[in-house]
């Protein structure tokens, strides 16, 4: 551990490492059933997820002073990541028009998941994501 103490980034790197694990497994069960998102989404979503988490929660120590003063609040990058990641969810959802049903609300709640589980692991919560 001390050695991740003298290099933080290496620190980071590996929490972006295991959420491309975590978004891989759950990417590769949706590309093997082939549903529509499938590896490399959710990958993409997993990575990003906990970066904008690490951002949020490292990324603006400097800003501390900024609080309330200017309405900085760095834990709103996190909060902003379930609404964008819905909006990608919501482009997945279409309407069957010959067999009157709805098709992608599986796919798009995983990717919503898939997000949850980046955030997580961005805050270091790694026993509960994996």
């Amino acid at each position: 551990m001390d050695f991740l103490d003298k290099y933080p980034f290496l620190f980071y790197a590996l929490r972006i490492v295991l959420a491309g694990v975590c978004g891989f497994a759950i990417g590769l069960e949706r590309y093997i059933n082939n549903k529509s998102a499938g590896v490399r989404t959710h990958v993409v979503v997993c990575c990003a997820s906990t970066l904008f988490m690490m951002v949020s929660m490292y990324g603006f120590a400097e800003a501390e002073g900024l609080m309330g003063i200017r309405g900085a609040d760095p834990s709103r990058i996190a909060a902003q990541v379930v609404t964008g990641v819905s909006f990608l969810g919501a482009g997945m959802i279409f309407r069957d028009k010959d067999k009157d049903s709805i098709k992608g609300l599986t796919t798009a709640a995983g990717i919503w998941s898939t997000a949850a589980i980046g955030l997580a692991i961005g805050a270091g919560m790694y026993l509960i994501s994996v």
